[in-house]
């Protein structure tokens, strides 16, 4: 299949965010399979602030309620990423929190995948 290249895109959001009450990073990966995008994977920051922070969010054991960054990254071909990046700013204008959506081209230099 002939495509235009890999792109990465990285989704900048809160712990905390929401949109129609459930988390925002839970639901671009849920929409992102949904769209039949190769993958994408979540991580949860230890530290960090954003634009709209007034203060640094960190991982404090006394924290009840953790309000960390996180980030989705998701890699497919160029041209499904740059698809995908206008549903996922409409969810991110939706929840009206602040957030960062940065994209670069990457080499995919292996991938195999399952066989059922």
């Amino acid at each position: 299949m002939e495509h235009d290249g890999y792109r990465l895109m990285r989704i900048y959001v809160s712990s905390t965010d929401k949109v129609d009450h459930r988390p925002l990073y839970e639901a671009i990966v849920f929409l992102a399979k949904e769209r039949g995008l190769q993958g994408a994977t979540v991580y949860k920051g230890v530290m960090g602030f954003g634009g709209s922070s007034s203060t640094i969010s960190s991982a404090n054991l006394w924290e009840v309620a953790e309000k960390l960054p996180v980030v989705v990254e998701i890699v497919d071909t160029t041209g499904r990423v740059e698809d995908f990046q206008n549903t996922v700013k409409e969810l991110l204008d939706k929840s009206g929190k602040g957030s960062m959506i940065v994209t670069s081209a990457v080499d995919v230099t292996y991938q195999r995948t399952n066989k059922k």
